[in-house]
């Protein structure tokens, strides 16, 4: 083991008051910010039904599709229904991908 000097030792017990000094200045200026404001409450509990989409189609007529997503225990996940019976359990991104999968495209008026 080497020796430590004396200029060393100074040096390092300086730096030690310094870190200590800084240390209570960021530890007080927290404390004051967490008494001058008021504490957060909790967020309000979610619904049990999150979202819900209407579609209307009138391309063969009127026809209504609902889908409603309802509360999972994850909070970017749902669980879609459609009409009433169960579609998947995901994100709004893939259910709008299934919606998109499931409707037939329809040819336009051009391509006849």
């Amino acid at each position: 083991m080497y020796r430590r000097t004396s200029r060393y030792e100074q040096q390092r017990s300086q730096q030690a008051a310094r870190n200590r000094a800084q240390r209570l200045a960021k530890d007080a200026k927290r404390l004051a910010a967490a008494t001058s404001e008021p504490a957060q409450d909790y967020p309000q509990p979610l619904p049990d039904l999150r979202m819900r989409i209407t579609i209307e189609r009138f391309d063969f007529g009127h026809v209504t599709h609902v889908l409603e997503g309802y509360k999972t225990r994850r909070v970017d996940l749902l669980r879609w229904v459609a009409d009433g019976a169960p579609m998947a359990t995901c994100g709004l991104s893939k259910a709008l991908a299934l919606l998109r999968k499931a409707t037939p495209r329809v040819m336009s008026d051009r391509a006849l």
